[in-house]
């Protein structure tokens, strides 16, 4: 059984590291090359030819999804954190637009000035996560970036398939996380057949590391079930 674990947009392996610390065989997804949700998805099933334990974050939630609906028999378990599924809304392709472009005029330090603090709970804004994130931020680089809003800009419309995920479920959100709200996770728990929800306390939508042992201590053991 191979576990994966995919991290969303902008991030890499350190949004994972309390996760992997308890798991260190897990393989985390490299998401940097491709430009839609749907090669994502055949690329990380690559990962391993055998039955899967899959954990996204954010994007790579869309991912993790769009794996279950390419590879229903090889996806065992999945779980979603800090994610959505709704369709694009009304001035979302301009706002994506304007800071892809922003990231390309301004770079990547800027980009996380901006990006990063609406993200993360103020209460957990400690100097020394914010600048683990700017950090991770800042090892990606504005085509990256461009790739994956493209990526996003043109995801699939996951809620027309969720109800056929028939695997064991587990979502999991921020209790304040403003991007990805805990009624959307709500509207997700509704349409999967065989899911369960855990709200994170004290945690935006970088819960897992926000808050990573409260993450660990409901992830770790239901990907090890």
């Amino acid at each position: 059984m191979t576990v994966v674990l995919i991290p969303g947009l902008l991030c890499d392996r350190f949004c994972w590291e309390p996760v992997l610390e308890r798991m260190p065989d897990a393989t985390v997804a490299e998401l940097s090359s491709q430009d839609s949700i749907e090669q994502m998805a055949v690329d990380c099933l690559a990962i391993s030819e055998g039955l899967l334990e899959v954990a996204g974050h954010s994007m790579g939630a869309r991912v993790a999804m769009e794996m279950a609906r390419i590879a229903p028999g090889r996806v065992r378990r999945l779980a979603l954190l800090d994610t959505g599924i709704h369709p694009l809304k009304e001035g979302e392709v301009e706002k994506r637009a304007e800071i892809v472009q922003f990231a390309h005029d301004k770079g990547m330090a800027a980009l996380a000035a901006r990006w990063l603090p609406p993200m993360v709970y103020e209460k957990n804004q400690t100097p020394e996560l914010m600048a683990a994130l700017t950090e991770m931020v800042m090892r990606r680089d504005p085509d990256i970036h461009e790739r994956q809003i493209r990526a996003l800009v043109d995801r699939p419309d996951a809620s027309a398939y969720l109800p056929e995920i028939t695997c064991e479920t587990l979502l999991m959100v921020g209790r304040q996380d403003q991007w990805s709200p805990v009624n959307q996770h709500e509207d997700m728990l509704k349409l999967l057949p065989n899911a369960r929800l855990e709200v994170i306390e004290n945690a935006g939508h970088f819960a897992p590391v926000e808050q990573p042992a409260a993450v660990a201590d409901v992830l770790v053991p239901f990907l090890r079930n």
